[in-house]
């Protein structure tokens, strides 16, 4: 199973409203492993760049009212193409794959506008994996960002400082995957297919997890855990299976 994990950045949240996208990042899984194919690409958006977007992703100083030199990692956006120079090869990458994308319908809404645009097919919303909505299914009450869900599953996100397309969608992967049950979720009983759509080949193997998940619980928590089970006394099952 093909799956596109995807971000976009943007000018602001209304492309009814003028807005485009600035920033498009995404990653192919197969069978919910990554594949190393990856797509990426800024867009000049034939506008200008609202402050507060600017604040959030750091692309485009160029185009503030008050453009000024770009600082370390901020992008110039003047250069770069227009989305109808870039849309076909976006929409030839994604194929019929699913989409999964933290909170689906913002950047579905702004993906399908520009594709309107320059007259390309629409993008169905039957495709989309909206991990927000997992994310607050499976845990109500608690904070679903994308940063919260890091923390919960204590995925690095260090190199977060701004908003960033690219680096959204590889940590976004590593959510979505946690969020489904891990790198396995069908514990690999499913043939990988090649480029010629052969799905015989067994060659490839899914990785091992290269750096693994911090015990969930405390030194605290294992502390009491182990005066509770002592103070039960020697003739306890647990002190015996311990």
């Amino acid at each position: 199973m093909r799956e596109i994990v995807l971000d976009t950045e943007t000018t602001g949240f209304e492309p009814d409203q003028g807005d485009r996208i600035v920033e498009i990042g995404a990653i192919e899984l197969y069978n919910h492993m990554p594949t190393g194919r990856t797509y990426h690409q800024y867009i000049n958006p034939e506008r200008d760049m609202p402050d507060g977007a600017f604040e959030i992703h750091g692309i485009g100083p160029d185009l503030l009212t008050n453009p000024r030199p770009p600082k370390d990692g901020e992008v110039i956006l003047r250069d770069k193409p227009v989305f109808k120079e870039v849309g076909q090869a976006f929409f030839e990458f994604v194929g019929d794959a699913k989409l999964v994308i933290h909170n689906a319908a913002f950047d579905m809404k702004f993906l399908n506008a520009e594709l309107r645009w320059i007259g390309l097919p629409q993008l169905e919303w039957e495709r989309a994996i909206d991990t927000l909505a997992i994310a607050r299914q499976k845990f109500p009450g608690s904070p679903a960002s994308l940063d919260a869900l890091c923390r919960r599953f204590g995925i690095d996100n260090s190199s977060r400082t701004l908003h960033g397309a690219l680096l959204d969608s590889e940590i976004l992967a590593e959510v979505y995957l946690e969020l489904i049950g891990g790198r396995q979720p069908d514990f690999a009983l499913a043939t990988v297919s090649t480029e010629s759509g052969d799905s015989s080949d067994t060659t490839w193997k899914p990785r091992p997890r290269q750096v693994p998940l911090p015990s969930r619980i405390t030194n605290e928590e294992a502390a009491a855990h182990e005066a509770f089970v002592k103070a039960m006394g020697d003739g306890s099952l647990w002190s015996k299976m311990g």
